[in-house]
C-alpha cells in the first residue's frame, strides 16, 4: 500500500520523532493529538455510535503491553481516517438517515454510482457505519485497558466539497485530488505472483495513476457533462476497493505482532469485515462503464477485453474470488490467500500507500509526523507469544 506527487507538506521532511520503545504504555505524542479521551466522536459529529462510545469502555483486563497498545492506536487512527473519507462519500452518495451524520445527497452522483450497482447508496452507508464502529470500539477498548485513545480532531483542516449535499465541515482526508493505484485488481487475479515475494503488478486502470482526479463532485459544476460525473463515480468505485484492500491486509499483518490473546481476538474479529467490504467493492467496480472523460481525458477501459500488456484473466470483472497463488515459498502449491500479509513494515506501508493515493493532499507536516510516529510504533511491536 506509492508517491508520484508528494502532497503539500508531506512529511518526507519528517523531523525527528522520539523513540517509543522505552516509553510507558500511555505515551504516544500526547502533545500532538491525545488526551482528549473519547471526545473525538462528539467533536466530529459522528452520530449515535460516536456519541455513546464511552458506554463501551469498562474497567478491567489489565494494562496492555506497549506493543499491543501501539498496534491498536495505529488501527484506531487508520479507522478514524477511513471514517472521515467514507462520511464524505455517504453525504453525497449514500443513504441519509439518523444512523450517520446527514448530508443532502447528490442526485446526479447517486445516479452515476447506481450504474455500478443499484444498491450502491446502501453499501456506502453500511461501509461508513462499519468504519465508525471500528474506531469507536478500538478507542473504548484502549481506555478499558489503561491506554490512551486516539484523537485526530486537531488535523481536521481540509475543505469539504462545495457540491450540493455535502456538509460544510473541516475534513481529515481529501477525495478531490486522488491518484488511485488499481494494481490490487490484477494482484488478486494473478496465479503466479505475490507481493510478499517481491512481485509487482500493473494497474487495471492506468489513467488513474497519471493525475489528480475527484472521486466526489467538487462542486455542482462537476455534475455535467454526463460522462464526467460518471467518470467521478467510476473513480470512486475503484477507490473503494483500494481503501478496503488495505484494511484486508493490515489486520492480519499486524495480528502477527500482538501478544495478548484478547487483542488478537479484536484484530481477528474486525479484519474479516474489511475483507467483506473489499470483495463487495471488487464486484461493483467491475460494473463501471467504459468511457473517456471529456473534461480531462481519463480513460476507463473495458476490463472484459484484453488490455495492452495483460491477458484477459488479469482484468476480467467476474473474477472476484482471490485466485490461488504462491505463498511463503514458490516451492509450495498455490493457495487462495489475502495478499500481502507480510508483517514487516506493514503499518508504514499503509501510510505510504494512502499518502501516494493523494488522500492527505493539503495536510500539515505535523499530521504526517504524527501518522508516521504511530506507524513506526506499531511496526516495532513484537509478539511475546
Amino acid at each position: 500500500m506509492h508517491a508520484r506527487t508528494q502532497p503539500s507538506g508531506d512529511a518526507h521532511a519528517d523531523g525527528t520523532i522520539g523513540s517509543t520503545t522505552n516509553e510507558p504504555v500511555g505515551w504516544v505524542s500526547r502533545r500532538s493529538f491525545l488526551a482528549s479521551g473519547l471526545a473525538v466522536g462528539a467533536a466530529a459529529g459522528l452520530g449515535p455510535v460516536g456519541r455513546t462510545v464511552a458506554a463501551f469502555a469498562d474497567e478491567g483486563g489489565g494494562e496492555l503491553t506497549r506493543g499491543d497498545a501501539a498496534i491498536l492506536r495505529f488501527l484506531s487512527a487508520a479507522e478514524i481516517l477511513e471514517t472521515d473519507l467514507w462520511q464524505q462519500y455517504n453525504e453525497l452518495g449514500g443513504i441519509q438517515d439518523g444512523e450517520l451524520p446527514q448530508g443532502g445527497g447528490s442526485k446526479p452522483y447517486i445516479e452515476a454510482l447506481e450504474k455500478l450497482d443499484e444498491d450502491m447508496s446502501q453499501y456506502i452507508h453500511d461501509n461508513t457505519e462499519d468504519e465508525l464502529s471500528h474506531f469507536t470500539f478500538i478507542n473504548a477498548y484502549l481506555e478499558s485497558r489503561g491506554a490512551e485513545p486516539v484523537n485526530l480532531d486537531h488535523f481536521r483542516t481540509l475543505p469539504s466539497s462545495k457540491a450540493t449535499g455535502a456538509r460544510q465541515v473541516k475534513r481529515l482526508t481529501n477525495l478531490m485530488e486522488l491518484t488511485v493505484d488499481t494494481s490490487y485488481w490484477t494482484r488478486y487475479r494473478s496465479r503466479t505472483k505475490n507481493p510478499d515475494l517481491g512481485d509487482s503488478f500493473p494497474p487495471a486502470v492506468p489513467g488513474l495513476t497519471k493525475g489528480k482526479f475527484p472521486a466526489i463532485p467538487r462542486s455542482d459544476e462537476d455534475l455535467k457533462p454526463e460522462k464526467h460525473i460518471q467518470a467521478i463515480a467510476n473513480t470512486a468505485g475503484f477507490h473503494f476497493g483500494f481503501i478496503e484492500q488495505g484494511g484486508t491486509s493490515l489486520y492480519p499483518s499486524l495480528a502477527q505482532r500482538v501478544s495478548d490473546p484478547e487483542v488478537l481476538r479484536v484484530l481477528l474479529s474486525i479484519g474479516p469485515t474489511e475483507t467483506m467490504h473489499f470483495q463487495t467493492w471488487s464486484d461493483k467496480a467491475g460494473n463501471a462503464p467504459p468511457l473517456t472523460d471529456p473534461t480531462n481525458g481519463l480513460v476507463f477501459p473495458n476490463l472484459n477485453e484484453a488490455q495492452p500488456g495483460l491477458v484477459l484473466e488479469d482484468t476480467k470483472t467476474n473474477l472476484i474470488m482471490p485466485e490461488p497463488t504462491v505463498f511463503l515459498n514458490r516451492k509450495f502449491p498455490v493457495v487462495s490467500i489475502i495478499r500481502p500479509t507480510n508483517t514487516e513494515g506493514a503499518a508504514m506501508g499503509a501510510v505510504k500507500a494512502l499518502t501516494e493515493d493523494g488522500l492527505f493532499r493539503g495536510q500539515t507536516p505535523e499530521f504526517f509526523r504524527v501518522l508516521k510516529e504511530l506507524a513506526r510504533a506499531a511496526d516495532a511491536a513484537t509478539s511475546r507469544r
